[in-house]
């Protein structure tokens, strides 16, 4: 697993923009089976609230909030 390929598709799911997964999987160039894969490590491991709209052919967060995997560094000792 990629964990820019994982931040890369937080953004698309955030802006709605992911297509299908096929488009997904291009977009990020890794198959569809992994496309599968960084969803359900989403949804299982940090809950994120994740849905295909069928209608807007996208993935998106079913609810508001915020899924970050970046370190933030905190202040300087």
């Amino acid at each position: 697993m990629n964990i820019d390929n994982i931040n890369q598709l937080i953004s698309l799911i955030e802006n709605e923009a992911t297509g299908t997964p096929q488009e997904l999987a291009e977009k990020l160039k890794v198959s569809k089976r992994m496309i599968h894969m960084y969803i359900d490590l989403l949804k299982q491991e940090f809950k994120a609230p994740i849905e295909y709209n069928k209608k807007k052919q996208t993935y998106c967060f079913s609810e508001k909030g915020t899924l970050n995997l970046k370190w933030i560094p905190g202040p300087k000792k």
